[in-house]
């Protein structure tokens, strides 16, 4: 591992507009503001070569439940150095004894498996302009009353409690709920992101609620670029590709160690925050 040259630093503000750089030259959507969103959250680390950015990673930790290791991106002309066993390396200490999540792309899929990530799904990435389509009755702008309950039902549905990022949400977009009988039973969240706009997550007890909850939103953005990340064993995804929201990639998703996870749960999560987040 060829590293004399490099310095590991902890992520700080100063440091963003490096990170962006370094997304746009991986070709991913992130704006400032996203990376601002993803930092407020996360502790994490910078690759330094005399000053300069060369690489990121960030871990999001949801109290001490479970981890999501994001961000890891290594500068083009670095790579081949071991700089990103080097970030990853950072990225477990930080994370200490909780378990991990990532979504893997093609380039990193490899070594996170070296490192002991096991593949437990695929998500799928799905945009493009939103087509005109009717408000559906069942879903309802949420309030901020709802909040506690909507981070309820994330944690039964994520597993991991992610309270602070959907208050986070509630401030930087809007959310949509179901309710029945009195209580939430379904909610999604949009808000700006990359070329548009992301919708998620989406948390709900079937697939047909899922679908009025982003029907929900994509009813109000006709003609706007909407995003929506998805996984594979939600069924959701050929419903979006219908809806003219495209695939156009995705990525692995990955654990350390293996999660039980109860096969009886009353709310699934339909769509991701961003692969990022979880």
């Amino acid at each position: 591992m060829q590293l004399s040259q490099i310095e590991l630093s902890t992520f700080g503000p100063e440091h963003l507009e490096g990170a962006v750089r370094l997304s746009r030259q991986a070709g991913w959507p992130h704006r400032l503001e996203d990376w601002q969103m993803v930092l407020a959250l996360s502790d994490g680390v910078v690759a330094l070569e005399a000053g300069r950015v060369v690489g990121t990673t960030l871990v999001t930790a949801y109290k001490n439940d479970c981890a999501t290791i994001n961000m890891v991106i290594v500068d083009e002309t670095m790579r081949g150095r071991g700089l990103g066993r080097g970030l990853m390396d950072a990225a477990l200490r930080i994370a200490g004894d909780r378990p991990l999540r990532l979504v893997a792309t093609a380039d990193g899929l490899s070594l996170y498996e070296k490192m002991g990530f096991r593949q437990i799904g695929t998500v799928l990435q799905h945009q493009g302009v939103a087509r005109e389509l009717a408000a559906p009755a069942e879903t309802a702008a949420a309030t901020a009353g709802d909040i506690a309950a909507i981070a309820d039902l994330d944690r039964v549905a994520f597993g991991a409690d992610r309270g602070e990022l959907i208050v986070y949400l509630a401030k930087v977009g809007e959310f949509a709920v179901i309710r029945r009988n009195g209580h939430l039973a379904g909610f999604a969240a949009v808000r700006a992101f990359g070329r548009g706009d992301v919708i998620g997550p989406v948390v709900a007890a079937n697939v047909d609620d899922a679908k009025a909850l982003v029907v929900h939103f994509i009813a109000r953005r006709t003609g706007q670029f909407v995003r929506v990340d998805t996984t594979a064993e939600t069924g959701l995804s050929p419903w979006l590709a219908d809806q003219g929201l495209s695939h156009v990639g995705g990525g692995v998703a990955m654990e350390r160690p293996s999660i039980h996870r109860a096969a009886d749960r009353p709310a699934t999560t339909f769509a991701l925050a961003n692969q990022a987040l979880g």
